[in-house]
């Protein structure tokens, strides 16, 4: 499974962003997706996932401002990014899985298998 984000960019505070996040290889209805963040000298912090039910989970952080969602046909998952504020600021990864994940445990890094590489987000003041 090889994961391509895409979408960062600079954008000016109140400003709007999505990222998108191509998914190919083997790839099943059961997957997950979800994207984390990374600002510099900070741990990697989930941000927003949705399961293969269509279920979505979010930070409080971004709860309101972001939205996941989730193209089948094209195998891609989106990030829509509202109401950016300076803090949003960071390299955004997505992260999939074919395994059963369930609701609790999407949060977690760690049940992601494989990860694309980042795409930077800037949020200027």
């Amino acid at each position: 499974v090889q994961l391509q984000a895409s979408g960062g960019g600079l954008v000016q505070a109140g400003g709007s962003v999505r990222l998108s996040c191509a998914v190919s290889g083997r790839t099943s209805r059961t997957y997950t997706t979800g994207w984390f963040r990374q600002a510099p000298g900070k741990e990697r912090e989930f941000v927003a996932g949705i399961r293969w039910d269509r279920s979505t989970y979010y930070a409080d952080s971004v709860k309101g401002r972001f939205t996941i969602s989730r193209e089948n046909a094209k195998n891609t998952v989106l990030l829509q990014m509202d109401s950016l504020k300076p803090e949003d600021t960071a390299n955004y990864y997505c992260a999939s899985t074919l395994r059963h994940v369930i609701s609790s445990n999407v949060y977690a890094s760690t049940a992601y298998d494989y990860w694309g590489q980042g795409t930077q987000v800037t949020v200027s003041s």
